[in-house]
């Protein structure tokens, strides 16, 4: 298929039988009666996401469908892609209505892709659209779905409210000012908008002049002069308290892997000085050991703060250099990267927890090959006096999907427990994102039901509606301490 390839339109635009009913992905009585009547109401805390604090904020209603639902989303790119559709209409300069009624024409085509399930979900809740979508519909559904983006009720605070958000836990870099998440704090939106701590650059010393421009930045807005490594663990430490006084409890970071324990050169500080002259010539060489010493002593400031800390390992970056050039970053031409975990990992925490130093700690990976790996990791570590200390992290990026999910929580409950999981994040840039929790907890339901109707579970709905509500909801909410000084 070449790039002008137009694709040949479905014309059936009914909902089909049986398909996104209201008992969609319930196979049997047990799992409709625990979604219905213990998960679907509650209150969602999405601990984890990348929504925009300044959309929030500014609260404008979207201009139109693609600019809510296609900007930015690079699952849906990658489809269209796929497809052979010319860039022009994915991230170059055709007019909003064109890139849409491309992705109409793409949709049918995306059958058994979770892209399927989650968009048919995010047209139906909230835009109220049952057909299913193509490029015979697209022009109505988009006309449509404009009219009620300039409802008050579709705002970005409009739609959380409409979706029962009770915290949205953003991603924020250490040298944001955090200017919104303030005029946020006010007490007038009912959904918590918190800041998380994100401090992957200040890690990056083979990154040469970037790394130098950032650390200058990290200086500014510390107002500490950056010119080693204590200076920098100061500036580090002076943002987070600032990140603290304004409501940040978590912490992030995106790793291909959590760095090696190795010997100790004692030449970090000298490289580090060397870097920040314009010296470049030794950063590479020592960045594990730099970045595992620095991101070891944030791991301990995390846990006097008594922070929750994340670890997002596994992503395979920028493997398409030629669009990377056309593009940028984050536009979909990441992977499932194939490194090793356990050893490093197992390390890492063994030397936080012999100082007594390891905070309350959720990891995630992207290849499901860990998938055992990670849910016997968090065994080694739990602590008396604290239920699920250590949390194996929902499906994540290419695994938030029925199948990710479910091999998730099939490994978690086979090597720990998933009585004490905190459950669904969103991990979204995107308001309409909300669905993937409904997907989740469709699911969760499921699955307990058809262990009931095996005869692997005991038929006490009551007992299993307590613990499905405590992975939808409770859990996270008595895990993260949003509430204390």
């Amino acid at each position: 298929m070449n790039r002008h390839t137009t694709l040949p339109t479905a014309t059936n635009t009914k909902t089909a039988a049986g398909f996104l009913s209201e008992d969609f992905l319930l196979q049997n009585e047990v799992a409709r009666e625990l979604y219905h009547g213990y998960a679907k109401d509650l209150p969602i805390i999405d601990y984890h996401n990348h929504l925009p604090e300044e959309q929030i904020a500014r609260n404008e209603n979207f201009r139109n469908m693609t600019q809510i639902w296609l900007a930015g989303d690079h699952y849906k790119w990658r489809a269209l892609r796929t497809l052979g559709i010319d860039e022009r209409y994915i991230t170059g300069n055709a007019s909003d209505e064109e890139k849409f009624v491309k992705w109409a024409e793409a949709m049918p085509y995306t059958m058994r892709n979770p892209l399927y399930h989650w968009a048919h979900m995010e047209l139906k809740n909230p835009f109220g659209v049952t057909d299913l979508l193509s490029g015979a519909n697209a022009r109505e559904v988009y006309d449509h779905c404009n009219e009620l983006l300039q409802q008050p009720e579709f705002t970005p605070q409009g739609l959380l409210k409409h979706f029962n958000v009770e915290m949205v836990g953003t991603t924020d870099d250490p040298v944001h000012t955090l200017a919104y998440h303030k005029q946020l704090a006010d007490g007038q939106l009912s959904t918590k908008v918190l800041p998380s701590f994100r401090p992957d650059k200040a890690l990056n010393l083979s990154g040469g002049e970037s790394y130098r421009s950032y650390i200058r930045r990290l200086s500014d807005v510390s107002g500490i002069h950056i010119y080693s490594i204590d200076t920098l663990l100061e500036a580090l430490q002076n943002r987070m308290e600032y990140f603290h006084a304004h409501g940040c409890r978590i912490s992030d970071h995106g790793l291909s892997q959590l760095p090696a324990r190795g010997k100790h050169s004692g030449k970090i500080e000298q490289v580090f000085a060397c870097v920040m002259a314009g010296q470049d010539g030794e950063g590479a060489r020592y960045q594990e050991e730099f970045s595992r010493f620095i991101l070891l002593e944030l791991c301990k400031m995390y846990s006097r703060k008594g922070w929750v800390q994340q670890f997002h390992v596994g992503a395979l970056r920028n493997t398409n250099s030629r669009m990377l050039q056309v593009n940028g970053p984050d536009t979909g031409y990441d992977s499932i990267g194939d490194y090793a975990q356990a050893s490093n990992m197992a390390a890492f925490f063994d030397d936080l927890e012999r100082e007594g130093m390891l905070a309350r700690t959720i990891i995630y990976n992207l290849n499901p090959a860990d998938n055992a790996v990670f849910a016997a990791m968090i065994g080694n570590f739990q602590q008396s006096g604290i239920k699920g200390k250590m949390q194996f992290g929902s499906g994540w990026w290419f695994l938030d999907q029925l199948d990710g999910m479910k091999s998730q929580m099939d490994a978690l409950s086979n090597m720990g427990l998933i009585s004490c999981f905190i459950g669904m994040l969103t991990d979204s840039r995107s308001f309409l994102s909300y669905s993937r929790h409904e997907y989740f907890r469709r699911l969760l339901c499921n699955i307990f039901g058809q262990e009931v109707e095996q005869g692997l579970l005991p038929a006490d709905t009551a007992w299993i509606g307590k613990l499905v509500q405590d992975i939808c909801y409770y859990n996270a909410k008595n895990y993260f301490p949003f509430d204390q000084d």
